[in-house]
């Protein structure tokens, strides 16, 4: 039952986005841009700085996935969806996997447009590495849109939660964008880092079972109240 109920809810959501491609094409717009703006400020005479491209491919996977959070539950709010959801006589936690897998396979779609923008326009060896760099990836990702998910359902009705979502979002997963930063530098450095890239991905993995373990324990009460 567990398990139905989370892919019944990716299902919908899978299905609501090939139709419309609302949220898809908006995340990736953003994402784009933000990274094409970075591209314009850092390269001069077609040379990047430094360990640039591992902090702004972090940026444009945080902002954009705020964004993607964001006009995901504005769009359950619309629909009353969300409360149709918790009035279905379905395990509460189910309808929060379901949703983080939505949004998992929507920050992976961006980033699979990210990584080799990035390594292009700042000439950032990314695939030198690319199981690490796929580890490193998955394992920021995850932390970020587990806690992401538990507070866009949370302040679905809230007036200002397009204000509030950053606020609350940013300072706890702080600490997954600098494992997801470091992790990736390790792999641009000269030569590759392996041992520290294996130690964020570690790390990372840590911070991910306490963010889901703690998402999936909050939820009903939360969604609840």
């Amino acid at each position: 039952m567990f398990f139905r109920t989370a892919w019944l809810v990716l299902r919908k959501d899978v299905a609501i986005e090939v139709k419309s491609l609302e949220v898809l094409t908006t995340t990736l717009f953003f994402a784009i841009a933000c990274v094409l703006i970075f591209a314009f400020a850092f390269v001069k005479n077609g040379q990047a700085p430094e360990d640039a491209a591992a902090g702004i491919l972090w940026i444009a996977i945080a902002f954009s996935g705020t964004l993607a959070l964001g006009r995901t539950f504005e769009r359950e709010r619309y629909a009353e969806t969300l409360r149709a959801l918790l009035l279905a006589p379905a395990p509460r936690p189910a309808l929060y996997v379901g949703k983080l897998l939505g949004m998992l396979a929507l920050l992976a779609s961006a980033e699979l447009l990210l990584v080799p923008l990035i390594a292009f326009l700042f000439q950032a060896a990314l695939f030198s590495r690319p199981l690490l760099l796929v580890g490193i990836l998955a394992g920021g990702t995850i932390g970020f849109c587990a806690v992401g998910t538990l507070f866009a359902a949370m302040l679905v009705r809230a007036r200002s939660r397009d204000v509030l979502l950053p606020i609350l979002l940013y300072p706890i997963t702080i600490p997954v964008i600098i494992g997801g930063v470091r992790g990736t530098a390790a792999l641009l450095a000269s030569p590759v880092d392996e041992p520290s890239a294996i130690m964020w991905i570690g790390i990372l993995a840590a911070f991910d079972v306490v963010f889901v373990t703690l998402s999936l324990w909050t939820f009903e009460p939360l969604m609840t109240e």
